[in-house]
């Protein structure tokens, strides 16, 4: 059972793994190197338990100790009740959910244990802002991608933003990242996968007639917003891939785009 401490001091160490949440260079460096990333909110907080991360702490406002009062008897680690705005000092910003864990992160899978056993991998290159990030993850979850890569300057998934706005689903979906880029590719490419670029280009084929959902292995590539894909990582792809458009768009935001392509990819397979 949890210990329940009660503290009215927002310098008190104890409550360190939540100072600055509003920080974004500090918590990138930070939360990997300290190997910890912050889960926000009832249902995440639970998601991530129930994918097997340990919890270092948890903070909560007095309210919500009662909601939380199963996990509290579950675990362990110390649960630190505080005033919400005791929170807001901490943390610098008002934590609507009131409630705020601490958790260990996992070492990261190996890119070729992921491929060994996956058929529908989605590659992300350069995706840096936390929100697509998370939205990406969320479709690659629901639509049934077996696993994400990310190339070695992509966001980090487990960063607090990523994690709210995918709903915890970075939680569901393996990942791992190449060591290096676009050369990376190659051990995709060998593990049996047809790398497919999805971008806006006139020259790339329909997604639809590509009909990638019949190929045994495939590996989508997705570029960062605006900019799309590089063109070395474009150059590195078996294919370039488009989802059609009318009225004279041009492009979708990347999540958008990821969650059509996701279902042109995944379409026809049986879900879990």
């Amino acid at each position: 059972m949890a210990e329940l401490i009660t503290i009215d001091d927002p310098d008190d160490p104890r409550l360190r793994d939540y100072t600055g949440l509003t920080d974004v260079e500090l918590r990138r460096r930070r939360e990997p190197a300290e190997g910890l990333f912050i889960a926000e909110g009832e249902k995440v907080i639970r998601r991530a338990r129930q994918a097997g991360y340990e919890m270092r702490s948890m903070l909560l406002s007095a309210k919500w100790v009662d909601a939380m009062r199963d996990v509290i008897d579950e675990v362990p680690a110390p649960v630190y009740a505080v005033q919400p705005d005791l929170a807001e000092r901490v943390t610098g910003y008002h934590v609507h959910r009131g409630a705020l864990a601490s958790m260990q992160r996992k070492p990261l899978p190996d890119a070729t244990e992921l491929l060994g056993s996956a058929r529908r991998v989605a590659v992300m290159e350069s995706v840096n802002d936390h929100t697509n990030i998370g939205a990406i993850f969320r479709s690659a979850a629901a639509l049934g991608m077996d696993a994400v890569l990310l190339s070695p300057d992509c966001a980090d998934p487990l960063y607090r933003r990523s994690v709210k706005v995918s709903m915890g689903a970075v939680f569901s979906v393996p990942y791992s990242r190449l060591e290096t880029w676009p050369r990376g590719l190659e051990a995709v490419r060998e593990a049996g996968f047809k790398v497919l670029a999805l971008t806006p280009a006139e020259r790339a084929t329909s997604i639809d007639e590509a009909a990638p959902h019949r190929l045994d292995r495939v590996a989508l590539m997705l570029g960062a917003e605006g900019e799309g894909l590089s063109t070395q990582a474009l150059r590195a792809a078996d294919e370039w891939v488009r989802i059609p458009m009318a009225h004279g768009v041009d492009s979708l935001n990347v999540g958008a785009a990821a969650a059509v392509a996701f279902y042109a990819v995944t379409s026809g397979r049986p879900q879990p």
